[in-house]
C-alpha cells in the first residue's frame, strides 16, 4: 500500500466551514473510524470551498463510536472501518442502518525501525498471538533483535483491532482479556511504534511509513508470506483486509447525500487511492 502522506494527517477533531466562532448546530455532523477519517476529512473541505457546506468530522470512539453515534442519532453520517455485525443491529433495533463502502483497507503488523532493521519480515499466525497474549516476550524469539517486545494494542472496539482479533481467533469475541498499553487513532499508533524501540501494533498499511513504522507479511499455512499490497489485496491474498464504510440511518439525504455521492465519484475515488487505500471496485449502497 502506498504510504500515507504528510499532508493527509488529520487533527482528532475537525470542524469544517465554520467561521469565526460560529455555531455548529446546522453543520454535518460525521463522526467513526480514524482511517476512513482522512478522506472524508478531505472531502469535506472540498465541499465546503465549493458548495460552501458545513461538516464537522470527529473520531471519537471509532468505528464503534460511529456506529452508536448514527444509532443514538447523535450524527448524520457514521464512519467505520470494520462491517457492523448482529450486535449492532439488536443495539438498535429502531435504526435502519444503510452502508456505503467507499474503499478497502489492509491491517498491518506494524513494527519500529530497530525491529524491522534486524532482518525481521513476517510472522505466523501463532507467533502473532504469542506475541499478543504476553508469551512472547523477547523479539529474538521470533527471530528479531534481543529486545523485549512492547506491544500496544488498539483499543478494543476499534475497526482495527476488530479485523485483527476476528483473524486471530475466528471471532473477535473470543479474544482473550490482555494487559496490554492502548491506542486509539493510526496516528497515536504510528507515533508510538516510531519513538519506541521493540513496539508493535495493529495499524492500518496506509500509515506504514517505511521511515520508522514498518508493515510485516504475514505468513500463511502454506509457509508463503503475503504483504499487505494492492496486488495481494485484489487477489484475496492478504487475509487483513476491511471494507472502508460512511454509515445512515435510512437512505441519505440533503447535504449527506451530497458528501456520500461525492466519496462515490471519481474525485472521492481519487481521494481514497491518494489516502493510501484501495478505491471500491464498485460504488456498493
Amino acid at each position: 500500500m502506498r504510504c500515507f502522506a504528510s499532508t493527509v494527517r488529520a487533527a482528532i477533531l475537525l470542524a469544517v466551514g465554520l467561521f469565526f466562532g460560529a455555531e455548529s448546530a446546522e453543520a454535518l455532523k460525521v463522526n467513526g473510524s480514524s482511517t476512513v477519517n482522512p478522506v472524508v476529512t478531505r472531502a469535506a473541505e472540498i465541499l465546503r470551498q465549493e458548495q460552501g457546506l458545513a461538516i464537522v468530522v470527529d473520531t471519537q470512539g471509532g468505528s464503534s463510536g460511529g456506529i452508536a453515534s448514527v444509532g443514538d442519532g447523535r450524527v448524520d453520517v457514521g464512519m467505520s472501518s470494520r462491517p457492523l455485525n448482529d450486535g449492532d443491529r439488536e443495539r438498535y433495533p429502531e435504526t435502519d442502518f444503510r452502508t456505503v463502502t467507499i474503499g478497502l483497507d489492509a491491517v498491518a503488523l506494524t513494527v519500529s525501525k530497530d525491529v524491522w532493521e534486524s532482518g525481521l519480515r513476517s510472522l505466523t499466525r501463532d507467533q502473532v498471538r504469542g506475541l499478543y497474549e504476553g508469551r512472547i516476550e523477547n523479539w529474538r524469539e521470533v527471530g528479531g533483535p534481543d529486545r523485549r517486545v512492547v506491544f500496544f494494542n488498539k483499543e478494543p472496539g476499534r475497526g482495527t483491532w476488530e479485523v485483527f482479533a476476528d483473524w486471530l481467533y475466528g471471532d473477535a469475541d473470543e479474544a482473550p482479556l490482555v494487559s496490554l498499553p492502548e491506542v486509539s487513532s493510526n496516528e497515536e499508533g504510528r507515533t508510538k511504534v516510531g519513538s519506541t524501540r521493540g513496539a508493535v501494533t495493529q495499524l492500518s498499511a496506509a500509515w506504514a511509513d517505511g521511515e520508522r513504522v514498518f508493515a510485516l507479511a504475514l505468513e500463511n499455512e502454506h509457509g508463503a508470506t503475503v504483504t499487505p499490497t494492492d496486488r495481494n489485496l485484489d487477489h484475496g491474498l492478504y487475509p487483513l483486509v476491511r471494507p472502508l464504510l460512511v454509515l445512515t440511518d435510512g437512505e441519505p439525504m440533503a447535504e449527506a447525500r451530497t458528501l456520500i455521492d461525492f466519496l462515490l465519484s471519481e474525485r472521492g475515488r481519487r481521494l481514497v487511492e491518494e489516502s493510501g487505500y484501495r478505491a471500491a471496485e464498485k460504488a456498493t449502497r
